[in-house]
């Protein structure tokens, strides 16, 4: 059943993916003709129902803390530990605002992934080439001032269940570029969703959004190195209360 189960919930990602490019073109046009406002509300409302469809389809227990810690305007950045796949759809579902995804460039040659990332003002960074790299930098720190959110995975990629990985300071330039706010998030359980087993299974996941991390209050000198350990610090002591919950739960 679980096999059946996976490979129905993977059947339903592609085809719902191919039944909403076609609104998404419309919205790419829209974005052209410069209502950029209207197209990031409606992207990140398509985003937040196929997400929680989805979510749904697996019948996991999803529990979701701080979202009070959310600013509901302005400019932010959003730094999360990387489980696995799954932190996507969580992310998307719970933060209730639009996000922009820097991902690898590798994710630019999957054809309809790659366009809604974009569409959702996400953008594509190579780590092997620094020009290039900086000039995304910049691009999405543009967008953060602007008033956008981005997100960012600073352990570099997925941990797949070996809990917090160590950052990387350089992942921060982002937000100090732009000088904005951080909004911490830890999730739990995620891996054990799908890629522990390779099939998907119903269980317990905690996603928490820490207090705001004021970058503007780092001061001078070291400053993403500073950033990058209190914002860790703050996602391991969610992890650790999360964590706390399960323990909980599984006796």
């Amino acid at each position: 059943m679980e096999f059946i189960k996976t490979a129905f919930i993977f059947l339903i990602v592609g085809l719902t993916v191919i039944a909403v490019t076609p609104l998404g073109l419309l919205l790419f046009i829209m974005k052209c003709l410069g209502l950029r406002r209207c197209v990031s509300f409606l992207t990140s409302r398509i985003a937040y129902t196929w997400a929680w469809m989805l979510i749904r389809l697996t019948g996991c227990d999803i529990r979701v803390r701080g979202r009070e810690n959310i600013p509901r305007e302005g400019g932010l950045c959003f730094v999360s530990n990387h489980c696995g796949y799954f932190d996507i759809l969580l992310i998307l579902a719970a933060a209730g605002r639009a996000i922009g995804f820097i991902t690898k460039k590798e994710l630019a040659f999957v054809p309809l992934l790659n366009f809604w990332i974009a569409l959702m003002g996400g953008f594509f960074i190579d780590r092997k080439n620094t020009r290039k790299g900086l000039a995304a930098i910049k691009t999405g720190a543009g967008r953060i001032r602007a008033g956008d959110s981005m997100l960012i995975f600073p352990e570099g990629h997925r941990s797949r269940g070996q809990g917090l990985l160590p950052f990387r300071p350089g992942s921060f330039k982002l937000a100090t570029e732009a000088d904005a706010p951080i909004v911490p998030i830890a999730i739990t359980g995620s891996y054990e969703v799908f890629e522990k087993t390779g099939r998907v299974k119903p269980v317990p996941v905690w996603i928490a959004f820490g207090k705001p991390v004021m970058t503007r209050d780092i001061p001078p000198g070291d400053r993403r190195q500073a950033l990058s350990d209190r914002v860790r610090e703050a996602i391991a002591a969610e992890l650790a209360v999360s964590e706390k919950e399960l323990a909980g739960l599984s006796c």
